[in-house]
């Protein structure tokens, strides 16, 4: 039989593949974990398996000899085991035979040993095929889950073709598109941890659609040099014929010596969509934004330099570079084998007015603690109260984890970190929760993090003695002075190298006399580098509406259409403030407007607030001071529907005509519909309208966020145009209209955050809680009242119960007082039917003005009656509990 397989034709059998693996686990369709790299202290046998295609398939059953050697090439070739098959059997009813077999030992670690192996499959004394395979020693690690060997440094997703596409020309996505994508890569940057030796680097790359099916797979097997610091591999998967990608939610996921090291979730759509994707790590509870550190080869003294080229700040130069060379007096200490009783602190309190370098800072020493082995990345992750606090109980903590995840081994910067401890008083607060959990984090956490909190002094003093654990959690202190004149100037110089602008020499003379002016005039809420920004980008847009009014602006030199003239500088609009009238106070529709507000059901915190308001607005006329100057009482109304924030907006309304601080004292209502409009230009005329008619008195917008979430045409977002002339005219025209804006939690804050100059705009929030059940009862019987209606005490006590109920199960649509309204409609509809249903004798027996249980007995506390299934608030009861 040997003999007849000279002659290939003769063959029964034709050789398939030839693959290695160590683990057992049965995988689906008759599959294994295939790999070529082993780590020696997770490995015990290492198998070979054979396959080929049997020719006799569904024809007769037949013998077959087979041989597997393994060789190791450590110190010359060497043969670590033989294995024989002879006369194996092969049923006729196979399509495909697999023969598999391994050698090692049961413990882990015993046998293989780092090196070069490979085995070879023979059939009938004929080789047909060699696999290579590598055992790799790092060291035994004191976790099974523990990486030795690498580290994922970034992951970024690209499009291209099948030869791949060079790095200089490569653009990162978020989204694809399904008619223009062909391969989509994964570009990776692994550190290598394991440097003392050279090693083999087995990586797989698998792409799964959102059914978990497996779309593809790439595997990389790359040498790693010892004196590598960093991994880049690339792998793709796609055909060079657009549109094999359908639109669906997908991940690539990366996979090392069996461990998931990430996963990187995209989403094949109609268009591209430009950026670098969160990854999803194993040892994460939120996904992180990995990218390379593009200062990643800068040495200690390279971020000193860098540092030390900043404008201005020698103050806090000085303390940077002193309080790192103390780091690394520490640090020689304890190699010398001293031990210090407390460790490096590396969390500061950075005090001082807005645009003073406080951000760039924290960037550097973020940096500096990354060379000095304080920190493993040493990036910075921005956050402020809108991000860390929840409007709930059970959301503040969550969010404050999730910041912490982001910026663990970095900085967490905190700007405005004050308004985090508003009250001392304030108990309720949630920023306190923020407070208490940052105090843990910096005692007892899993470090690998510094804490930089920001804000003014004042403010920032408040907040450090608002915990008494927080303030000895920081013991480094920097305050950032206001910028000088000339450290402006020379900053605007920089501002315009980077928007590629140059003044001639009387627009730079007119520029400083701008700063000079602005910075004598400065309080604490001036921008120092953002106001010199500012004015750069004013004199370029009035340069390039000079450009275009030229009548052929395309025939202009590339110099003439960067050279900012005297005559742009000079448009600028810095203006003066406008002298407005002084009316006195109109005591007795103060005392109306107050008693108004105190009458209202609930709301308790608003009323306080007002109340405080209107007791500072008299101490400023009775002392003379400039009310409106002082602070503009922009208000933000934030509160679920029927929280009553129209009501409290007409009712403040009067109360600022009554303190003379509004001029007529009327507020014009309006929303999106009445302020946007659907062409070009039409936007900034209907808001401009809606601004005139408010004039001297208040501009209310009711459901605000809206102009942040209208849908985008061709030439915009027109919401978007109607905030731009809002705020330009809140401050053109600061003192002779207030801005009253209003709507839902979540809408708000995402609303005041669309635009930079929005929050800064308004002085005020007022928070509208959802009524307790007893304030809804409450509610139901004014509004009953209104009528001359009662309820008899059964109806009362079931209305009660059936309040408690909503209540309990509210969500943040829940309506509040609009919700009462309606229920008392339907109560008194079911009592005048019940009514009309009586004859006219039998009515003479029961009260006209009384509602009976019957009226309200239709108002059950059972949840399948609800319109919606929306989500609720507390605990949700078990089936099978009563409602």
């Amino acid at each position: 039989m040997a003999e007849s397989y000279k002659y290939p034709e003769l063959k029964n059998f034709k050789f398939r593949e030839l693959k290695v693996y160590a683990s057992t686990e049965w995988l689906a369709d008759n599959k294994k974990k295939y790999r070529q790299v082993f780590d020696r202290y997770e490995t015990t046998y290492i198998y070979a398996e054979l396959s080929f295609y049997n020719k006799m398939f569904d024809v007769d059953d037949w013998e077959i000899n087979v041989k597997l050697k393994c060789f190791s090439l450590k110190k010359g070739r060497k043969e670590v085991c033989s294995l024989s098959f002879e006369n194996r059997k092969v049923s006729k009813y196979d399509s495909v035979v697999f023969i598999r077999e391994g050698w090692g030992n049961k413990n882990e670690g015993q046998f293989w040993k780092k090196g070069t192996y490979y085995w070879e499959a023979w059939i009938e004394g004929e080789k047909v095929a060699t696999k290579y395979f590598y055992v790799e020693d790092a060291s035994k690690s004191s976790s099974n889950d523990s990486n030795d060997y690498l580290e994922v440094h970034s992951l970024k997703l690209y499009e291209g073709p099948y030869d791949d596409v060079n790095e200089d020309d490569r653009t990162y996505y978020r989204k694809f598109s399904c008619e223009e994508t062909r391969y989509i890569y994964v570009e990776i940057l692994l550190k290598n941890i394991h440097n003392t030796k050279s090693w083999q680097c087995e990586l797989f790359s698998k792409f799964y659609n959102n059914a978990r099916e497996l779309k593809g797979q790439v595997v990389r097997l790359q040498r790693v040099e010892k004196k590598d610091d960093m991994i880049k591999i690339t792998a793709g998967w796609g055909s060079n014929v657009k549109g094999s990608w359908r639109k669906d939610r997908y991940t690539a996921e990366l996979v090392f010596m069996d461990k998931l090291l990430a996963v990187i979730p995209f989403e094949v759509s109609d268009d591209f969509e430009e950026g670098i994707i969160p990854v999803l790590l194993p040892d994460r509870h939120s996904p992180v934004v990995l990218s390379p550190d593009t200062d990643i080869d800068q040495s200690f003294e390279d971020v000193m330099i860098k540092l030390d080229s900043l404008i201005g700040l020698s103050e806090i130069k000085k303390k940077v570079r002193e309080h790192a060379q103390y780091i690394q007096f520490l640090q020689l200490r304890k190699e010398k084998g001293f031990e210090e009783k407390d460790q490096i602190n590396v969390h500061s309190v950075f005090i001082g007015n807005p645009g003073t370098g406080k951000t760039t800072v924290a960037v550097m020493m973020g940096r500096l603690y990354k060379k000095m082995g304080l920190l493993t990345k040493g990036h910075v992750h921005e956050v402020d109260r809108v991000d860390l606090v929840g409007e709930y109980i059970g959301q503040t903590a969550p969010k404050v984890k999730e910041a912490i995840e982001k910026a663990r081994g970095g900085v967490l910067f905190i700007d405005e970190a004050y308004a985090l401890a508003r009250s001392n008083d304030d108990s309720k607060d949630f920023g306190r929760e923020v407070i208490e959990i940052l105090v843990k984090e910096m005692s007892n956490g899993e470090g690998d993090m510094a804490v930089i909190v920001a804000g003014y002094p004042k403010e920032m003093k408040h907040f450090l003695n608002s915990n008494p654990g927080l303030k000895s959690r920081f013991k480094l202190y920097f305050e950032f002075s206001d910028y000088l004149p000339q450290e402006l100037s020379e900053i605007a110089g920089y501002a315009c190298e980077e928007m590629k602008v140059s003044p001639t020499e009387d627009a730079q003379k007119k520029i400083d006399e701008i700063i000079i002016s602005a910075y004598r005039g400065r309080d604490r809420s001036f921008g120092n580098a953002r106001f010199v920004y500012d004015v750069i980008e004013k004199a370029k847009i009035n340069l390039g509406l000079r450009v275009m009014a030229e009548e052929n602006p395309r025939s202009l030199s590339k110099e003439e259409i960067s050279i900012v003239e005297l005559s742009d500088v000079e448009k600028i609009d810095i203006k003066a403030r406008r002298e407005l009238p002084s009316i006195p106070i109109d005591e007795p529709l103060l005392n109306s407007a107050l008693s108004e507000l105190n009458q209202l059901i609930g709301m308790h915190n608003i009323k306080t607030q007002i109340n405080e308001l209107v007791r500072l607005v008299q101490y400023y006329r009775y002392t003379n001071k400039d009310v409106l100057n002082s602070f503009s009482l922009h208000t933000v109304f934030i509160g679920n529907p029927g929280t009553g924030k129209t009501t409290v907006a007409r009712i403040l309304t009067k109360i600022y005509k009554a303190l003379g601080v509004l001029e007529r004292g009327h507020m014009v209502e309006t929303d999106r519909q009445g302020l946007v409009a659907g062409f070009v230009g039409q936007t900034a005329i209907k808001t401009a309208e809606k601004i005139e008619d408010s004039m001297g008195g208040v501009l209310f917008i009711d459901e605000a966020y809206s102009l942040t979430q209208g849908s985008r045409s061709a030439h915009g977002d027109f919401g978007n145009e109607a905030i731009q002339t809002l705020l330009k005219r809140m401050e053109d025209n600061r003192g002779q209209f207030f801005v009253f804006v209003a709507g839902y939690p979540d809408n708000m804050e995402t609303f005041l955050k669309a635009n930079p100059g929005l929050a800064s705009r308004f002085d005020k929030i007022l928070k509208f809680e959802d009524y307790s059940p007893q304030d809804l009862l409450e509610i139901a019987h004014f509004m009953l009242a209104e009528n001359d209606m009662r309820l008899s005490p059964e109806a009362n006590e079931h209305l009660a119960k059936y309040l408690h109920f909503i209540h309990d199960y509210r969500d943040k649509f829940f309506g509040n007082a609009r919700t009462v309204r309606s229920i008392v409609t339907e109560a008194t509809k079911n009592h005048n039917l019940r009514l009309a249903a009586l004859t006219e004798s039998e009515r003479e027996n029961v009260a006209p003005d009384i509602l009976t249980l019957d009226d309200v007995s239709s108002f059950k506390m059972d949840k399948s009656g609800f319109v919606f299934n929306k989500k609720t608030i507390g605990f949700r009861k078990q089936s099978g509990e009563s409602s």
